[in-house]
């Protein structure tokens, strides 16, 4: 193979990287590229991109050569603790993923097997070359986990919780009735709460949402960062380089008291599905609303999903909250090689050990996600 590592997304043929990439908007050259050009990803923000091609563009892989572990979702942060703790460095560390975005999909972007494995092997060679230390492969999917574990890494498994539409569901009542009476209850509160709160919710798409409302969602999502005393990854730059290049891609979810707004909700829409991704709040002097955060981040998105006919809606990472109003949990995965041998054969010792408590864990949660209703 003619393998070449590319500095910049925008150096690759949109149209060739997007036949790639399928439907998933996330993958889409636009999007990345949108990372890139507003700053969010650079050698600077500790995402230095080298997007991985093979054969001109015949496949590809989103590469990312990295000095940190935050914005991934898979945590390593024990790993860099044990090479610390041996005079050895961890970093820098090749990551394949969409940064800052927990969502499973192709990796290894290739219609063929055998160039799979190809690619799989080029990973690490490339790790090789760059002299970084691992390789990691997060929330790809089963095809691209056959061939990354024929090449050597080993899998890691976690839980998301993933709305999944049923065939006989037509609105939001019939997804009601489809859980049991306690849930069902809990439900109907929430949304209850915020009504008796006088709020207005209003869903925008592509050309009907403005600048000023990305300007407001984006001192919401500023403000959920200050609040957990932590930086935010995104910027105004992105969100609306995003919107200009893939509007129908964005769904923003606004709620306003007494004709201002007060909170704001961003999900992702490809051909079959939603992703739910940031959410925020700017109180009025009214002050807090109890429940809001679960009416903009789920009912809303799965009202949506049913009058959109779309099978699934993505919750996001973690949040064993999100069982209780309707989502299901779901295995994702991640792929690891560390170039040091002794290393590798110790953490995939102990991610083996994890997966056995992974396992169990979802058992627990999958017989709390009951359907149909009792």
């Amino acid at each position: 193979m003619d393998i070449q590592l590319h500095s910049r997304i925008a150096a690759l043929d949109p149209a060739r990287w997007n036949t790639l990439a399928g439907s998933q908007t996330v993958l889409q050259h636009a999007f990345l590229d949108a990372l890139e050009r507003s700053g969010c990803v650079s050698a600077q923000t500790g995402w230095q991109p080298c997007h991985l091609s093979v054969d001109g563009l015949a496949a590809a892989v989103p590469l990312y050569l990295k000095s940190h572990s935050f914005g991934e979702y898979v945590f390593d942060w024990s790993w860099v603790r044990a090479y610390e703790q041996h005079g050895l460095d961890y970093y820098p560390k090749l990551v394949s993923a969409v940064p800052f975005t927990p969502v499973p999909g192709s990796r290894l972007m290739t219609s063929d097997d055998g160039q799979r494995l190809q690619l799989a092997h080029g990973l690490r060679a490339a790790a090789e070359s760059l002299d970084a230390g691992s390789v990691h492969v997060l929330f790809h999917d089963d095809a691209d986990a056959t061939a990354l574990e024929a090449a050597g890494f080993f899998l890691r498994s976690q839980i998301q919780f993933h709305w999944q539409r049923q065939p006989d569901w037509r609105d939001f009542d019939d997804f009601l009735d489809a859980l049991k009476r306690d849930k069902r209850k809990k439900l109907r509160q929430e949304r209850r709460k915020v009504l008796d709160a006088g709020i207005e919710i209003v869903r925008k798409r592509g050309a009907a949402i403005t600048e000023a409302d990305w300007r407001f969602f984006t001192a919401c999502y500023t403000n959920t960062y200050d609040e957990h005393r932590s930086n935010p990854y995104l910027t105004l730059d992105f969100f609306l380089r995003l919107w200009q290049s893939l509007p129908d891609a964005c769904l923003l979810i606004l709620a306003y008291r007494n004709g201002h707004p007060v909170a704001a909700a961003l999900d992702l829409v490809d051909s079959d599905r939603l992703y739910g991704r940031y959410w925020g709040a700017q109180w009025d002097d009214a002050g807090f609303i109890p429940a809001l955060h679960f009416e903009l981040c789920y009912y809303q998105g799965i009202e949506f999903a049913l009058e959109h006919g779309l099978p699934v809606f993505e919750g996001g990472a973690q949040g064993e909250h999100k069982l209780a109003r309707g989502f299901a949990p779901v295995l994702t995965q991640s792929a690891h090689w560390l170039r040091h041998p002794g290393f590798h054969q110790a953490v995939a010792r102990a991610v083996h050990l994890e997966a056995r408590q992974i396992r169990a864990d979802l058992d627990a949660l999958s017989a709390g996600y009951t359907t149909p209703a009792d």
